[in-house]
């Protein structure tokens, strides 16, 4: 058999290909199955979707699109299961990337791809309507920037933390929270004790990374080192040799230094046995601490935010720095440093304000440029810890598995309120789409071209679709309120906790712009994408290399 011979049957045997209807077929089942199964959770009234992670364990009962979404690996008819995980990765991405808003583009795109589906079985050309979707978007977006507004205070920010969450204990304590430490501040979730929701505050900012002896410690029980006026030496040094530590020594006592906080990558035995010494601990309480970050990029952004926030010099491996050249303008300074075994801080540092916010100034800029959900996370907690807001939330709840959920949906609220804090927020339960929607029929009059009026059309339908699966999950007919809400103007809604059409604004009901941006960019886009493939094509086993 020649070569050409065993590659096409290497790539008949490796993969299946499903072309038009089928595919069309297949791909809208498989989105419908996985939309449906997120759309009971729109709103304040949710139904819920119970999974079975284990046979020996309570099963999860949830209400977040983002988190069902990752719960399902597959489902069983392969073409189908093209379309749900397409699905799964607009929703899982959005739930990532803004923490909140899935639901909503779910049922967006859900609209969007059987209205769109429909016009190009009659004919339309699928790129052409594609085009127009993408030229509707805009308008939409154009819209919601009229609508966005600021948002402060500590009852604002409770009644948005409780709209996204759906939980009045959860949504006032992270509401309180984020007042106190702002959109920046560092915000660390553990388990609790209980069922109860506590929370604790941290002057000043900390660092992963504890003291590498309990004999550093010094309070009542000696479980954390306090230094009061300390010199911060910063660097990524490795000190092998208690010899490199005795010129930082001489100089402290020279200079009347009394503590000192000392980051390093590293302190051997013997190092550590000489600031322990009690007639040199006497004279210089020094606290060796890890120097933070995986690798060399994470440890050079650490070592720089310390720099600046105490006025000092970090000392870097890479540019050949040692301790034994250490000289006394390379020391930072603060008011107060700690460390435990886990963590250490710094409180009040002594840098060139100036610099400081000049320095916020710049991280804020990278932030708002990133993408990538993880990176944003790790730039919004530098960024908190040089604007000193730091917390921790204890989550409690009656089951582990209850506790696990509440986590995970505490995470999200917290991420979607800082986005709602750096670009503010609109009118909620679904109020400000009908508004988009009215801007975009009105630009719909206008237009002449029928692919652009028709695509405006189904635009301005799956707009309305939030708004109506919030009711519809409430037990409400949307037939008979949405006129209402037409005929009560801009800003308003359907209340159904208060079961009335009303002004959302006034009634505290408020959505983060930025969840609902990207909701709707990303359903248009998905619905734009999933509406131009017209083949699926399957890989039945991993490649494999045939010899010649």
């Amino acid at each position: 058999m020649t070569s050409e011979k065993k590659r096409k049957q290497q790539t008949a045997i490796q993969r299946r290909v499903i072309f038009l209807p089928r595919s069309q077929q297949a791909m809208q089942a498989g989105i419908n199955q996985m939309i449906n199964l997120v759309r009971p959770t729109l709103g304040p009234l949710p139904r819920y979707v119970c999974n079975a992670k284990d046979i020996n364990r309570q099963p999860e009962r949830l209400d977040c699109g983002g988190i069902i979404a990752r719960r399902v690996i597959q489902i069983q008819d392969k073409d189908m299961d093209m379309g749900a995980m397409f699905s799964r990765h607009l929703l899982w991405h959005l739930y990532d990337t803004v923490g909140d808003g899935t639901t909503t583009a779910g049922v967006i795109f859900q609209k969007l791809y059987n209205e769109g589906l429909r016009l190009i079985t009659a004919g339309w050309n699928p790129m052409i309507l594609r085009k127009n979707l993408e030229k509707g978007l805009q308008i939409v977006l154009e819209s919601l920037r009229k609508q966005t507004k600021p948002i402060e205070g500590k009852e604002q920010l409770s009644h948005l933390a409780q709209t996204i969450c759906y939980d009045p204990a959860l949504g006032k304590i992270i509401g309180e929270i984020f007042d106190t430490i702002g959109e920046y501040g560092r915000l660390e979730l553990r388990d609790g004790q209980g069922r109860e929701l506590v929370r604790e505050y941290v002057e000043g900012m900390y660092w992963d990374g504890g003291y590498y002896s309990r004999e550093m410690a010094n309070d009542t029980y000696q479980t954390q080192a306090n230094l009061e006026n300390a010199s911060i030496l910063i660097s990524n040094l490795d000190v092998n040799e208690p010899d490199d530590l005795i010129p930082l020594l001489v100089m402290a006592i020279d200079n009347e230094i009394k503590s000192i906080l000392l980051v390093v990558r590293s302190i051997s035995e013997r190092a550590m046995g000489l600031i322990l010494a009690k007639p040199n601990r006497e004279k210089v309480h020094i606290v060796a601490v890890k120097t933070p970050g995986v690798d060399i990029n994470a440890q050079a952004a650490a070592m720089e935010d310390m720099a600046i926030l105490t006025g000092g010099r970090p000392l870097m491996e890479i540019t050949g720095d040692q301790l034994k050249s250490v000289r006394l303008s390379d020391l930072g300074k603060s008011r107060k440093a700690w460390a435990n075994n886990i963590n250490f801080g710094i409180s009040a540092g002594k840098g060139d304000p100036r610099q400081i916010r000049q320095h916020i100034a710049e991280l804020r800029q990278v932030y708002r440029r990133l993408e990538d959900a993880q990176e944003r996370n790790k730039m919004g907690e530098r960024i908190g810890r040089l604007m000193s807001g730091s917390a921790t939330l204890y989550v409690g709840a009656n089951t582990p598995t209850e506790m696990e959920v509440r986590k995970e949906l505490a995470e999200k609220t917290a991420q979607a309120m800082r986005g709602a804090m750096v670009e503010g927020v609109v009118p909620g339960g679904g109020a400000t789409l009908l508004d988009c929607r009215r801007e975009l029929l009105t630009r719909t009059a206008d237009v002449s071209d029928p692919d652009e009026k028709a695509a405006y059309r189904i635009l301005a339908a799956a707009l309305e679709e939030p708004a109506r699966v919030i009711m519809e999950n409430a037990g409400v007919d949307p037939a008979h309120y949405l006129p209402l809400i037409q005929k009560a103007g801009a800003g308003f809604g359907f209340d159904v906790l208060a079961n009335k059409v009303r002004k959302m604004e006034e009634a505290g009901i408020l959505d983060p712009a930025a969840v609902v941006s990207r909701a709707v960019s990303g359903a248009v886009s998905h619905a734009g994408l999933g509406l131009t493939t017209e083949v699926l094509v399957h890989l039945r086993r991993p490649p494999m290399e045939f010899n010649t």
